[in-house]
């Protein structure tokens, strides 16, 4: 499947949806980072699609004491995808992942 030409003006505005979907993704990551978003916030705010669509993985790795090794240990315990984004967790898999980093204290 070929990919559709698009006008510069249409490339312009891609690039800076691109854009400023990374800066508010970095601000999720930074706002988790210091603890002033906490992991239940993001999962139950699925309607949002700067967190909707961020990946589990990368979620996981900003959140204090947890590192990328951490996260993928945790995802493979727990049963979740390494390209599984957050609009596509189920209520169990939720729930297993609060479950799971309550215990670590």
């Amino acid at each position: 499947m070929a990919l559709p030409k698009l006008t510069l003006d249409q490339k312009k505005k891609a690039l800076q949806k691109a854009q400023d979907m990374r800066s508010r993704r970095k601000s999720v990551r930074e706002r988790l980072k210091k603890g002033n978003l906490s992991l239940s916030e993001v999962l139950d705010s699925r309607n949002d699609e700067v967190m909707g669509k961020m990946r589990v993985a990368y979620l996981l790795a900003s959140l204090p004491r947890i590192g990328k090794t951490t996260a993928r240990k945790i995802m493979d315990e727990i049963g979740i995808d390494e390209a599984r984004r957050v609009q596509g967790l189920g209520k169990r898999q939720k729930e297993a992942l609060l479950e799971r980093l309550a215990s670590r204290g």
